[in-house]
């Protein structure tokens, strides 16, 4: 397969248009057969659930070029979980697991030149997403549905790449208890953009959100789970009924405990004992792993030890393995990679 010509390297994290996208629509109480399109256009009545309520999710993952040349996907059947359970909570049909999982394949294999050769550096992101499509206008879920699949290349997720990035703690809530932070809602982002561009304006890269209820215990960003790494080298994640649970999270939590042999705990953590951390990053599937450099709140800085320069050693170890196992080059645990051509 010849790839497209584009200047990989200098692919940012955009979207750029590929040859074909997957559409299914839910009616009359079950999903068509589903197809794929060259039309990147999505029309909708002026009343659509989506629209109006805000009755959407979606997904992401990427697809890789291989050292050995293969085109894979890392761990789609997680997305499709975390989908089924985003479309629960939303009052919407369950696009089937399965379907889901042949879906992303179907279109990756679609949209081959444009998956980003080996060692570029870059990857193809892929949006599966759903939505209310039939006008609704009184506050209810709708009773018609689309499920759709895009790609696009992709370059890193912060412009520095896995160089430390600055982030302050937020004075805004990003989840209530008992609400949707543990799914992937649009509504969750919608909320997320006033705190974010703040955040940049004030010479930010992300935000750090601190429990809604006692604003005492880390959470998440606005795109990404917290991995901290104590100074006797244990890996810790926070433990919350309000953070997405992160696949790229999970993973390396695996990687560090089963691969690497590392100590692992995922529990609350307390903001007063971030100070104490070696190491801290960012993680999601966007970023893989973003080291945190320094956090700043109410004037005062938290600096991590291995500075704005580098990754620290076991936050490098982590994300080399991880992404080793993703690129082919160490092999990857049973069932995490999931060949398409």
């Amino acid at each position: 397969m010849e790839k497209k010509d584009i200047d990989w390297s200098s692919l940012g994290f955009g979207y750029v248009k590929t040859d074909k996208r997957y559409v299914s629509d839910f009616k009359n109480g079950s999903w068509d057969e589903g197809k794929l399109t060259d039309d990147d256009k999505v029309v909708l009545s002026e009343c659509a659930g989506v629209l109006q309520y805000a009755q959407t999710c979606f997904e992401g993952l990427k697809a890789y070029t291989t050292e050995q040349g293969k085109i894979v996907c890392f761990r789609p059947d997680l997305n499709a979980a975390r989908m089924s359970d985003s479309a629960k909570r939303l009052e919407m049909p369950i696009f089937p697991e399965e379907r889901f999982v042949e879906a992303v394949k179907e279109v990756v294999k679609a949209n081959a030149a444009w998956v980003p050769p080996y060692g570029s550096g870059a990857t193809l992101y892929i949006r599966p997403y759903m939505f209310g499509s039939n006008p609704v206008i009184g506050v209810k879920p709708a009773n018609e549905y689309q499920f759709r699949i895009f790609t696009t290349p992709v370059g890193p997720y912060f412009k520095g790449g896995a160089k430390p990035v600055t982030i302050t703690v937020s004075d805004f809530d990003r989840a209530a208890p008992h609400g949707t932070g543990h799914i992937k809602a649009g509504l969750n982002y919608a909320m997320s953009l006033h705190p974010i561009v703040t955040a940049h304006k004030n010479g930010f890269d992300e935000n750090m959100y601190l429990d809604a209820a006692t604003r005492t215990k880390v959470e998440e960003t606005g795109g990404a789970n917290f991995i901290f790494v104590t100074k006797d080298g244990t890996v810790v994640t926070p433990k919350s009924d309000s953070i997405l649970p992160s696949i790229t999270r999970r993973s390396i939590m695996y990687v560090a405990e089963h691969i690497l042999g590392l100590k692992t705990e995922t529990r609350e953590v307390y903001f007063d004992e971030v100070k104490d951390f070696a190491e801290a990053g960012l993680c999601g599937t966007a970023a893989v792993i973003s080291p945190v450099g320094k956090i700043v709140y109410k004037g005062g800085e938290i600096a991590f030890p291995a500075g704005m320069n580098d990754m620290g050693p076991v936050t490098k170890k982590l994300y080399e393995t991880l992404t080793g196992i993703q690129m082919g080059r160490i092999e990857a645990p049973e069932g995490w990679i999931c060949e398409i051509c």
